[in-house]
Formats: C-alpha cells, sequence, structure tokens
C-alpha cells in the first residue's frame, strides 16, 4: 500500500476521474479543484429530498440532477466547497496528507444574501395568535431573542442561567443536541420578560423542546403560514430572527452591540482590532436593558 502520506488522494468525493498527471507541478491541484466545483454546480437541489439520491457517489448524483433543470444556489456551492475544505485541512493535520490540493483554487461564485423577508406586525400577531401547538413556543423564543430555529430547539434546560437580579439568560453554546455555526454564535442572551412563564412549561431537564428539530419547524411553519393564507415570498421560520434584529434598529441599538446578541461577529472599527482583540463586548446590563425594550405587536 505504500505511506498514506505519500499516495496521490482522489477528489474528495470520491470522483476517479479528478487526479490526472500534469507537467506543471500544482497544476493538477487547481484543475481537480475546478473540475469538483464545476460538478457541484451540477447538483439538483432536490437531491436531498429523494430516496434515490440516498450512497450514491458525487458522480451518480451529477447524473440524477442532470435529467433535471434546477441548481443547487451559489451560496449552497460555497458551503460545501467549505466543508470539503475543512476536511482535507484535517486530512492535512492528520498527516494523511502532505497538503489541500484544493488550496489553490479560489470559489469564484457570487453569493447573494438570502432574499429573507422581516414579518409585519400583522403577520406576527396572525403567527402568534394562532399557537400553533407544535411550534408556537419557539416561535416567540425565536421572535424575542433572535436565536436560530436551530440554536432554539437544540437548548437544554442547564443552558438556562440565572444571573441574580438580570434575570434569566439563554447560554446559546455547542452541546450534545448541536454545533453552532461560527465561534461568534456562542454568546449569553437576556430571556425576555414575556418568556419567563414558558419556563415553568418546559421540560425540568435536559432538552426544552426533545420532539423537535429544525427540519420538524420550518416544515410546520411553512404549513402554518398556508393555514393563515400569508403567502409572502421570502417568509420563512428565520424571518423571526430578522425581525429580531429590525426591533433592535429600530430602537436605536448600535449595531455591533445587536450582533453580539444574535451571534454575528463584527469588526466594531474600521480596522477590527481596538474592539475586536481589546474589548470584553457588552455588559450583561447593556444586554438586558437592549432585550427588555423588545415588545411583541398588541391585539
Amino acid at each position: 500500500m505504500g505511506n498514506p502520506v505519500e499516495r496521490r488522494p482522489r477528489c474528495s468525493a470520491g470522483h476517479s476521474g479528478c487526479l490526472r498527471s500534469r507537467s506543471v507541478p500544482g497544476e493538477e491541484d487547481r484543475a481537480d479543484g475546478r473540475e469538483f466545483l464545476g460538478l457541484i454546480a451540477r447538483l439538483s437541489p432536490l437531491i436531498g429530498k429523494s430516496r434515490d439520491t440516498r450512497g450514491k457517489s458525487l458522480d451518480q448524483l451529477v447524473r440524477w440532477s442532470d435529467h433535471g433543470t434546477r441548481r443547487i444556489t451559489a451560496r449552497t456551492r460555497k458551503r460545501i466547497w467549505s466543508q470539503v475544505n475543512h476536511f482535507l485541512d484535517w486530512a492535512v493535520y492528520e498527516g494523511h496528507l502532505r497538503q489541500n490540493p484544493f488550496r489553490t483554487v479560489r470559489f469564484e461564485g457570487k453569493v447573494k444574501p438570502a432574499p429573507y423577508a422581516v414579518p409585519t406586525d400583522d403577520e406576527v400577531r396572525a403567527l402568534l395568535d394562532a399557537r400553533d401547538e407544535v411550534i408556537h413556543d419557539p416561535l416567540k423564543v425565536c421572535l424575542l431573542t433572535g436565536m436560530r430555529s436551530g440554536e432554539a430547539v437544540g437548548l437544554l434546560r442547564e443552558d438556562l442561567i440565572r444571573k441574580g437580579n438580570l434575570g434569566w439568560f439563554v447560554w446559546v453554546r455547542p452541546n450534545a443536541l448541536r454545533e453552532l455555526k461560527t465561534d461568534a454564535a456562542e454568546r449569553l442572551v437576556p430571556l425576555h420578560p414575556d418568556l419567563e412563564d414558558l419556563l415553568g412549561q418546559l421540560p425540568p431537564e435536559g432538552p426544552l423542546f426533545p420532539d423537535l428539530s429544525v427540519n420538524v419547524v420550518t416544515k410546520r411553519f411553512a404549513d402554518l403560514r398556508e393555514r393563515l393564507k400569508i403567502d409572502r415570498p421570502g417568509l420563512v421560520f428565520h424571518s423571526t430572527r430578522k425581525w429580531f434584529i429590525t426591533q433592535c434598529e429600530r430602537t436605536g441599538v448600535p449595531e455591533h452591540f445587536t450582533a453580539s446578541l444574535v451571534g454575528h461577529k463584527s469588526a466594531r472599527s474600521e480596522n477590527g482590532i481596538t474592539y475586536g482583540i481589546y474589548s470584553a463586548g457588552i455588559s450583561d446590563e447593556q444586554k438586558r436593558g437592549i432585550v427588555d425594550q423588545i415588545r411583541l405587536p398588541s391585539c
């Protein structure tokens, strides 16, 4: 077999034709990376929804996708590219590869911001008044904390922390149920006073929403929208996060304060050094003051 460090790897997706012998050192790496990017650009967004695609190789998925016309977005392609590069970097770290063969290739796709809509006050009222038996509680939690759906449904009872006269806080952190999107996503968020009554109704230990997953929440939200005849494009469960951020902006909260609450990375200065390195961030008292001024639309 030989030394695994010395062997040339296949394409990370197992594509048998990706690696070729070329005369210019390093050129094979760039060509392999470009070929991989070209293949994933041909993938259909439906491959994750069909039983026929389970366990298929990249070649097989591309052939399956070629029967249709829909293709995954640049945002999804970039996410796949990033994950593959993380895997190859890990392989280098573990000594399986001498270098990441894709590192010399730049992702050129133009990623557009996700077109999520911000719910209107009337829409928020209608969604909450429906009191959906499955997602009403996480819906209200996300509206009043700005958490992502995965962060909310992945909460454990031990993630709720009492901080004296400042009340309850939610420690959004990696746990046994889920990881976080970025390092900046780990944070302490004050629990809004309107949510404190909810604590007594949730499990006293373990997962707060044991029967929920992101998939269940998003599908149920789509069903709820249909029942309420709210058909505005871009209005998805993630829009609750946009609603929270919008309320912060409208009440005059500085952008980097809001960023610390919702888990966004913020440079907070032109060169990103002064606050990014030297500041400990905003205080719990400041966070509490921001969250407490958020108000759900009244009837």
